[in-house]
């Protein structure tokens, strides 16, 4: 064995043990699959990430991602503690300001604006799913159909069934049957909004041209939409805090009208967490999904 720096990290959240945790291995170099796998399995969280020199001359670094069923190609808290593990450690950005990961699903980038990491969502693909699977889903979360507001097949290297729910209130009071969703083998993220936000949170739509001289700051602390993620079929009946669904839940919401381009998501509530997720769409359409991360741990680990 040999002794690796090692973190593990908070993320999605500026107080430590209320976001969604993160073992960041900072030198993975020399390790199989195998070991990979073994160790994210011990490790029992949603999610552990191995450093590794870039292959893509454009890239600051490479990260492979693993829950403790499998490998992931990309995820959202994984890339945002990975980059905050990475510079904490002494790394050095290409670009100032501009961190390029290299995973999976390619290439991400990753800015810092006010102290706070985005990453640029990947690409979209999504599709309205099977009446089928969505009557099945529907049937393990305990929802009638009454309850569903809208529902598509969300893929930006994670593939999740994306549910609008009609309210928050209905998010928060699920009590899922995760042995029904794991044996269905589909990851299942849910949404909704309060039912009386707040009215700056009804600006359905920014001043493009305003904002492409700025970044933009969300719409004040309250949040706009309370968020949930089932994962059952990789081994995480929860997730405490989720960046690839929030992702793509945004570039779905955003652009079919029914959340603002500039917003804050909740995640974690059920969990005894406060995770809080920085939505902005740009000026040129880029959607990017930020939140702080904080180090709670910070050694080595024999691996």
């Amino acid at each position: 064995m040999t002794t690796r720096p090692f973190k593990q990290v908070d993320v999605f959240t500026a107080e430590p043990y209320r976001g969604n945790p993160l073992a960041v291995v900072l030198d993975g170099t020399g390790l199989d699959d195998a070991a990979m796998q073994r160790f994210a399995q011990w490790t029992n969280l949603s999610e552990t990430t191995f450093l590794l020199p870039p292959t893509d001359p454009r890239a600051d670094y490479r990260v492979r991602i693993f829950t403790p069923g499998s490998e992931l190609p990309f995820a959202g808290h994984p890339t945002l503690g990975s980059c905050h593990a990475w510079l904490q450690a002494g790394g050095k950005p290409k670009t100032a300001g501009r961190v390029v990961q290299e995973c999976g699903a390619g290439l991400v980038s990753i800015r810092q604006n006010a102290g706070r990491f985005a990453f640029a969502a990947p690409a979209l693909r999504r599709s309205a799913p099977s009446p089928t699977l969505l009557a099945k889903v529907a049937a393990a979360l305990k929802l009638k159909a009454s309850q569903i507001v809208a529902a598509q097949l969300l893929d930006n290297g994670p593939v999740w069934l994306g549910l609008l729910l009609a309210d928050a209130d209905t998010v928060l009071t699920l009590q899922p049957d995760h042995r029904a969703l794991k044996e269905l083998g589909q990851k299942v993220g849910v949404a909704g909004m309060p039912t009386a936000p707040e009215p700056s949170l009804l600006i359905s739509r920014s001043n493009r041209e305003a904002r492409a001289f700025a970044p933009a700051e969300p719409l004040g602390e309250t949040a706009a939409v309370e968020v949930r993620a089932f994962a059952a079929p990789v081994g995480i009946e929860e997730d405490p805090v989720t960046g690839s669904f929030n992702a793509s839940l945004a570039q779905w919401l955003i652009a079919d009208g029914h959340l603002p381009e500039v917003y804050l998501a909740a995640q974690g509530q059920c969990l005894g967490r406060d995770g809080r997720v920085h939505i902005e769409r740009d000026a040129v359409g880029q959607v990017w999904v930020g939140g702080d991360s904080v180090t709670c741990i910070d050694g080595q680990v024999a691996l």
